[in-house]
């Protein structure tokens, strides 16, 4: 089975390409840097590419089974989503996985939802074969906090005090590995969601207790928030995300009945914790390595 992977250079598509390869899968990557890309495995093929030229499109389908996508957050994710989804159109692929996000119908408005609807339908009309997966906030998006955690004493995500039922980027990739190798999840829309509602100080206090030292939330001041990110994200993003972290603050992004039960059935175990994951990440920061 050939299988190429769109986004397979960032946080989670590492994670689905590992995953794929691990299983023994012939997995390509699409790629918009020339040379080695870090942190793939040896055995996966590059193909230089950008899903905005028409020539990429009608060619890195070629000689492909089937497709794992995720649009990078971006102003031109609609774009790309859709000129992938008429590549593969034209093509003899015989099913794609699309990773897009949680109860994206709830706050379409966000343009970083709001442009994955689009792509959730052209798949749906485009006649193959489809698994749609819709991941919660990522444990791993806690990477990015490390300095302001174990330096200042600061958790800076601002998750606000209604709750999110946050999800392990491994789980995102064994459900994407499962559903591009198996038959029994075709034309279907998972949700995938941990097991725990996580608000910004229960947050705080687990990386407390696994860091073993005061850890304080810094709070649901989003203005502020937005102008600190400024400093290492462009305006739009900061504005998108500020608006996100807005909506968590109303209405949280918790799982509904069935969905714990319906991300077990596609992962094949029960969704990772939010704190065995601290455990692990901070004995892997207290390691030095």
């Amino acid at each position: 089975m050939r299988i190429l992977v769109i986004g397979g250079t960032g946080l989670v598509g590492t994670h689905v390409v590992k995953e794929l390869v691990s299983r023994g899968v012939d997995v390509s990557v699409l790629t918009r840097k020339a040379g080695n890309v870090s942190g793939l495995p040896k055995e996966v093929r590059l193909v230089r590419g950008d899903l905005l030229n028409p020539i990429t499109v009608r060619t890195i389908f070629r000689n492909v089974d089937r497709v794992f996508m995720l649009n990078p957050l971006s102003l031109s994710e609609t774009s790309e989503g859709l000129f992938a989804i008429n590549g593969i159109r034209k093509s003899r692929i015989d099913r794609i996985v699309y990773m897009s996000v949680h109860k994206l119908d709830s706050a379409l408005y966000l343009p970083h939802f709001g442009s994955k609807l689009a792509i959730e339908q052209a798949i749906k009309n485009s006649g193959i074969s489809y698994t749609i997966l819709r991941p919660n906030n990522f444990y791993q998006n806690d990477y990015w906090s490390k300095d302001p955690m174990t330096r200042y004493g600061v958790y800076p995500q601002p998750l606000g005090q209604v709750g999110l039922s946050r999800v392990d980027v491994r789980d995102i990739a064994d459900a994407a590995a499962n559903a591009i190798t198996n038959d029994n999840f075709v034309n279907k829309t998972y949700n995938l969601v941990g097991p725990d509602v996580l608000t910004g100080p229960q947050t705080a206090e687990i990386w407390s207790s696994v860091l073993g030292r005061p850890i304080k939330y810094a709070g649901d001041d989003l203005d502020s928030w937005e102008q600190k990110s400024l400093q290492f994200m462009s305006d739009w993003m900061a504005f998108d995300l500020k608006m996100m972290y807005e909506f968590f603050h109303k209405n949280g992004l918790l799982a509904e009945p069935g969905d714990i039960e319906q991300a077990t059935e596609i992962l094949g175990h029960a969704p990772r914790s939010f704190k065995e994951f601290a455990k692990e990440t901070a004995a892997y920061w207290k390691s030095g390595v």
